[in-house]
């Protein structure tokens, strides 16, 4: 059955109009606990689930594309270090956010809300973490000194910088695939709102997401500073990170804010803003305004111990409005409150008693996308990694496309997201490049346009063990 749709915004049917096809597994029974200790109770809601076909050329693979244009270090360097760059003013920021305002649509088919941070990302051995006191492999909140030491360390270093976070990633890659000149779609209009400071970091910040068509709508915080992310990678491809919140860990829901969010199809939430109490209050008014106005409302795990400490939080949330769900499998199990032996298709399968849709990353053993107590599992395409930084961000992109697009084959949105994340592994970067975009957008057309060229490609399986 296709999934019932007119306008992106009406994407999810609030109930569910056919059952999911029945398993032949054995192991079918219902998890264990049918509501989350959070106290939150399941709306019934639900997709209209179309089951037939597997588009398997994507599964294909996509070579690798030249660097990004947006990624600029030097206007990052120099604005870091106070050498010389073009003059800043707030009011510059002021007047361009007016002129994206006034130029922009009627409504916007997504707005992101979430924290906007500049990553400066470089290449570092062990000797340099040792000398720093820095344990590898760690997410450590640094403040404004140590900051300041880590990067006068790193003078000299080959590092990049980009407006980055968790949620700007999944927005760059939904406006690459979703601005694709090769295929027939119109294009996607992505936006985001968060806090950034008026000095030169927060005014790069703005620029780097406009030239990816994401458009930045929140005025500059005065005298604010910018967040960032020092992502320090070792030659084992670990990676430790630095975050220095700075303003990006305000969110004031105003007026401005409730009228973006009244204007949107789908509010997608980061979840590093639940680690702040003062957001939370801003969350539930972004996402009450959201469900009123009939948007689709997804959420981002972004963090087991985020998840850990702010669980109760998360569950008012998730439980109340969200439709779409994404997570690893870690962040899945911390939802769920199992253990590190439970499966992913568990915790897939429990989380999707809540919420309508689950999408739950397992690395190299592939995902499963939860619906009405069951698990769609997505196999990994091949792929040689080399950063796994952004995997789980490019997924996300890859299920929102899909659901944009009216798709109502959750498998083959699905494998789309699982290919748009195998692209970015296999790359440096976290970033979805745009050739690859086209190509992944290309593809999609094709094969969900044209569902008679894979009806008979194989058949789905629902996995309960």
């Amino acid at each position: 059955m296709a999934l019932a749709s007119t306008t992106a915004s009406r994407l999810i049917t609030r109930r569910f109009s056919a059952p999911l096809p029945p398993s032949s597994s054995p192991h079918s029974s219902a998890p264990r606990r049918a509501a989350p200790r959070g106290g939150a109770s399941p709306r019934p809601r639900g997709f209209a689930v179309r089951w037939e076909g597997m588009p398997r050329a994507l599964l294909g693979e996509f070579s690798d594309a030249s660097e990004d244009e947006d990624e600029d270090e030097e206007d990052a360097r120099r604005a870091l270090s106070g050498g010389p760059s073009p003059p800043h003013h707030e009011c510059d920021d002021v007047l361009e956010l007016a002129a994206a305002s006034s130029s922009g649509p009627e409504r916007w088919d997504v707005l992101g809300l979430g924290q906007a941070m500049v990553d400066f990302s470089g290449m570092v051995d062990d000797e340099f973490l040792e000398r720093l006191g820095i344990e590898k492999g760690t997410r450590k909140v640094v403040n404004h000194e140590e900051r300041g030491r880590v990067l006068r360390a790193m003078d000299g270093c080959t590092y990049k910088a980009a407006a980055g976070g968790s949620l700007s990633n999944s927005l760059v890659a939904l406006a690459r695939l979703g601005s694709s000149r090769i295929t027939s779609y119109p294009e996607l209009r992505i936006a985001m709102a968060g806090s950034v400071g008026s000095d030169p970091l927060g005014s790069f910040y703005r620029q780097k997401l406009r030239r990816a068509n994401v458009q930045f709508l929140s005025k500059p915080v005065k005298d604010g500073t910018t967040g960032t992310v020092i992502v320090l990678t070792t030659p084992d491809a670990q990676r430790t990170m630095l975050a220095y919140q700075g303003t990006s860990s305000t969110l004031a829901y105003d007026s401005d804010l409730a009228e973006l969010v009244s204007k949107s199809n789908l509010l997608v939430v980061e979840g590093y803003l639940f680690e702040f109490a003062h957001t939370i209050e801003a969350i539930k008014q972004a996402c009450e305004d959201a469900k009123k106005n009939g948007a689709l409302i997804a959420v981002s795990a972004s963090d087991v111990s985020c998840i850990k400490r702010c669980h109760s939080d998360f569950w008012d949330i998730v439980g109340n409005y969200a439709d779409i769900l994404f997570a690893n499998a870690n962040e899945a199990r911390a939802f769920c409150e199992l253990t590190s032996e439970e499966s992913t298709m568990s915790a897939a399968r429990y989380l999707s008693h809540s919420i309508p849709l689950v999408s739950v990353t397992d690395g190299m053993h592939g995902s499963y996308i939860g619906v009405k107590g069951e698990a769609i599992y997505i196999p990994p395409p091949a792929c040689i990694p080399v950063d796994t930084c952004g995997a789980g961000d490019a997924y996300a992109s890859g299920i929102l496309y899909g659901i944009l697009r009216g798709a109502s084959d959750l498998k083959g949105i699905g494998l789309l997201a699982a290919q748009v994340a195998a692209v970015v592994v296999g790359q440096q970067g976290t970033r979805l490049r745009v050739k690859d975009a086209d190509r992944l957008a290309e593809s999609f057309e094709f094969h969900f346009d044209n569902l008679e060229c894979c009806s008979d490609a194989g058949t789905d399986q629902v996995t309960n063990s």
